[in-house]
């Protein structure tokens, strides 16, 4: 029911004798008796709440009159509009959204420090002339389903200097026999302490080279590791009787051993990719090779642009600068010698 149509009927009514008016209502009430008996229930639109919400607020005996909806109904309408109004009008008060860089921020700071609370963050954003409540920061931070804990490079990076990492990568030969090279890496300069090669990799070998690699005391305090199988038990007890705390990663999870990963793709790109093995002792050579130009000679950006045996800066009076090949001519080292 439109507007205009609410208001002819009030002109109507006003009108209207009170005997008419009577016997038109006593019409109307059995034709909607009728319509109520015969029909479905009738679809009403928002202006038709809005009437009787409207018209319970001006007339005390409005209940008498409804016949299309239970009063109840026309109530909870009414409250529906109350809850309606304040948040429509709540929108446009209370406390300012924090702009997106301060909430950029915040998730920020909680990513790279999973051991902070609101409290510890509230206090950095303070410091970097960020005033914001605790509640504030707090309803900005992401939901941690987990209990916070440091990450696997945090955790590595802590402990660079005490941990050596160990890995297998399988060599194929000219005759189509698969070798298998044991790699292990001090992490602290990224020295490769040491390797071997075999065709038939056992947990009894594998152990056999933590004896040869720590041969005195001198053993790391972590030793860090994939699932493999052949890290068995046999080796296992070797490592905890030179007393070695292993450091194993998740299942198929190559990325929490990131740096003898990395060593394993470089000898791949920068030396195997480039020959054809002929059997063990030939891969040995060109390991040894290749472990030689990798200490003394090859720079690394986690070394600041220096070998892991440190090389001299060599200034430009010491001379002219020549080439001295490499692992077959493959790489050179560039070094200055006096005319």
């Amino acid at each position: 029911m439109s507007g205009i149509e609410i208001i002819f009927l009030l002109c109507r009514a006003v009108c209207l004798s009170p005997a008419a008016l009577v016997a038109e209502n006593a019409a109307l009430r059995q034709q909607l008796a009728v319509y109520k008996r015969e029909s479905l229930r009738p679809k009403l639109r928002r202006r038709d709440r809005i009437f009787w919400v409207w018209l319970s607020q001006l007339w005390s005996d409005w209940r008498s009159a409804l016949v299309i909806v239970q009063p109840e109904t026309v109530v909870h309408w009414h409250r529906a509009g109350f809850r309606l109004y304040w948040r429509l009008k709540s929108r446009k008060s209370g406390r300012p959204k924090a702009s997106a860089e301060v909430r950029q921020l915040i998730r920020r700071i909680a990513r790279e420090n999973p051991l902070w609370g609101a409290p510890r963050i509230q206090s950095e954003l303070k410091l970097l002339g960020h005033e914001l409540a605790e509640s504030t920061v707090a309803k900005y931070l992401p939901l941690n389903k987990k209990p916070p804990s440091a990450t696997w490079k945090t955790f590595l990076s802590n402990h660079l200097c005490e941990t050596t990492a160990i890995d297998f990568f399988v060599v194929p030969t000219a005759t189509f026999r698969v070798l298998y090279v044991f790699v292990m890496l001090s992490l602290d300069r990224r020295r490769v302490v040491h390797f071997n090669v075999t065709a038939n990799p056992t947990a009894q070998w594998t152990a056999q080279q933590i004896t040869e690699a720590f041969p005195f005391d001198d053993v790391p305090r972590f030793l860090q590791r994939d699932r493999d199988s052949i890290n068995g038990e046999v080796f296992q007890r070797r490592v905890q009787n030179l007393g070695i705390e292993e450091v194993v990663s998740a299942p198929r999870s190559p990325w929490q051993n990131p740096y003898v990963e990395r060593l394993i793709g470089s000898i791949r790109r920068e030396c195997l990719n480039h020959v054809i093995v002929l059997n063990e002792r030939h891969l040995m050579r060109i390991l040894a090779a290749y472990f030689d130009y990798y200490h003394r000679s090859r720079t690394h950006l986690s070394l600041d642009g220096n070998a892991p045996h440190p090389r001299d800066v060599e200034p430009p009076d010491r001379g002219k600068v020549i080439a001295v090949p490499q692992v077959g001519g493959l790489h050179h080292r560039y070094t200055r010698v006096a005319a």
